[in-house]
C-alpha cells in the first residue's frame, strides 16, 4: 500500500479517535468494553502502547530488507499466547494509570499519535522496521497495522459510548484492503454493507448469520484473520 495513504489513514483516524475522546467524563472513561477487561481507559492506554511502540523502533538500526508484510504480520504464533496477551493487558492498564484524569490522558493519546505521525513522515519509503516480536517490516506496512489498531479499537470505544461509529473513510479504505486483499474489495462492496459494519462482521464483532455466511462465500470472499 503507498506510504503516503497509510499516513494519511493513520493521521486522520487518530485524529478523529481524539476529538472523541475529548471532554469524556470520568463515568465514561470508566465504562466497560468488549475487549475485557479492559475499560474505555484501558482501552485507549492500548491504542497508545501499540502506536508508541514506533519511536524507538525508528531509534533502532534498520534490518537490509523487509520479510514480513502488514498481512503476514498477523500470522498466528506466540504473539497471541495467553502470556503475551496477559502482558498487553497489563501494558495497556499501567499506561492508563499514568495521567491524572481522561482530559489529561486525551490529550497525551493526542501527543502520542502527533509524534509517531511526525517522526514516519521524515522517513522514507523505503523505510524498515524491526518490531518486538522478531519481523523485518517495511515501515509503511507496520504503520497499516497501527491503522488497523485505531480504526479497530475506534469502532469498540464508540460502541461502549454509545456513539455513532467515527470511522474516516482513509482508515476505513485501508484496513478493508488489508483484510480481503485489493482483489476482493470489489466484491465486498456487493454486500451492501457499511465500512463499520463489514469490520465488525470481518473481525468477529458481529456474528454473521446463515444468510450473510451463505453471501460471503458466494462471493469468494477470504478475510484475514487478526488473531
Amino acid at each position: 500500500m503507498n506510504p503516503d495513504r497509510v499516513l494519511e489513514a493513520f493521521r486522520r483516524e487518530s485524529g478523529a479517535l481524539t476529538v472523541a475522546v475529548t471532554g469524556l467524563s470520568e463515568a465514561e472513561w470508566s465504562l466497560p468494553t468488549r475487549c475485557t477487561p479492559w475499560t474505555v481507559r484501558d482501552l485507549l492506554g492500548h491504542v497508545c502502547v501499540v502506536i508508541d511502540w514506533l519511536p524507538s523502533m525508528l531509534d533502532a538500526l534498520a534490518p537490509g530488507e523487509a520479510r514480513i508484510s502488514a498481512a503476514q504480520y498477523y500470522r498466528p504464533d506466540d504473539r497471541f499466547s495467553p502470556q503475551t496477551n496477559n502482558a498487553r493487558i497489563a501494558l495497556a492498564q499501567n499506561r492508563a494509570a499514568e495521567p491524572a484524569d481522561g482530559a489529561t490522558f486525551a490529550e497525551d493519546f493526542t501527543a502520542t499519535w502527533r509524534r509517531v505521525d511526525q517522526l514516519c513522515r521524515a522517513q522514507p519509503a523505503s523505510r524498515t522496521v524491526w518490531t518486538r516480536h522478531g519481523d523485518a517490516m517495511l515501515l509503511s506496512d507496520f504503520l497499516l497495522t497501527r491503522v488497523v489498531e485505531v480504526a479497530v479499537h475506534g469502532l469498540d470505544l464508540a460502541d461502549a459510548l454509545g456513539h455513532e461509529p467515527w470511522l474516516t473513510s482513509s482508515a476505513g479504505d485501508a484496513v478493508l484492503e488489508l483484510l480481503l486483499g485489493a482483489e476482493q474489495t470489489a466484491a465486498a462492496e456487493k454486500l451492501g454493507w457499511s465500512k463499520p459494519r463489514f469490520l465488525r462482521k470481518a473481525t468477529g464483532r458481529e456474528l454473521l448469520d446463515a444468510s450473510e455466511t451463505a453471501q460471503v462465500e458466494q462471493l469468494g470472499i477470504r478475510w484475514l484473520a487478526l488473531g
